[in-house]
């Protein structure tokens, strides 16, 4: 877990990092930066649990929460990709989480994994017990067994397959993201006040808009950054 010490008043500042990310990713680092010069510490949490190659959603919910403080403390959480509907999961439960933060959240994850692999090669996942994909943490390839879809399809069930998210929620999603389809993020904000959607022209990273998202996020944000 990559940690900075938590500010001295408001609420803690959580980033979570995507699939096959980590916490010294590009956006992760230049968010807490950002930050840090406005006196806030982000803590970038290290959510490859209990490793990348059996990594399970339950288990990155497990550790938001294990690091979200006391009963009492609030946090502002901020998820890019898998990050961000780990984000969103977590605040759906546990009342310390007071806004949300999320930059192409991975909503319905495995059911866009399994249009997007094909049903064979779903089956041949299935009965392999392995995938191999790109670990851009430490570049390179790695196997993430089937245990993953199994945990990540029972968590994407709850509520519908859409997180019950009713707290104040921004959104920053790329009209060019080939990997998680902006319809997503669009279908999700339909109808709900507390959530706003920032369109921009980028895919499923993001890095092209950093300067953007530190701008919509200081506004969406500045009730609790005061300034």
């Amino acid at each position: 877990m990559t940690t900075a010490p938590p500010s001295a008043a408001g609420p803690r500042w959580l980033y979570l990092h995507g699939f096959a990310s980590g916490p010294s990713s590009t956006k992760g680092v230049q968010i807490a930066a950002h930050f840090e010069r406005r006196g806030v510490a982000v803590e970038r949490l290290n959510l490859r649990v209990p490793s990348f190659e059996r990594l399970r959603l339950g288990a990155m919910i497990d550790a938001v929460r294990q690091a979200l403080g006391g009963e009492r403390d609030r946090a502002v959480v901020m998820g890019s990709s898998l990050g961000g509907l780990t984000a969103c999961r977590v605040a759906e439960e546990d009342a310390r989480v007071c806004a949300l933060v999320l930059l192409a959240p991975a909503f319905r994850i495995m059911e866009r994994w399994r249009q997007r692999l094909g049903e064979e090669a779903f089956q041949a996942w299935k009965e392999r017990g392995w995938l191999e994909v790109d670990d851009y943490a430490e570049k390179r390839r790695a196997r993430v067994d089937f245990g993953f879809a199994l945990d990540a399809a029972e968590v994407d069930d709850r509520s519908g397959g859409w997180p019950d998210v009713r707290i104040p929620t921004l959104i920053v999603h790329g009209r060019n993201d080939d990997v998680v389809d902006i319809e997503l993020s669009r279908t999700f904000a339909a109808g709900k006040r507390h959530v706003r959607l920032i369109e921009v022209d980028d895919g499923h990273e993001l890095v092209a808009s950093i300067p953007r998202i530190l701008r919509e996020t200081d506004d969406f944000l500045r009730h609790i950054l005061g300034g």
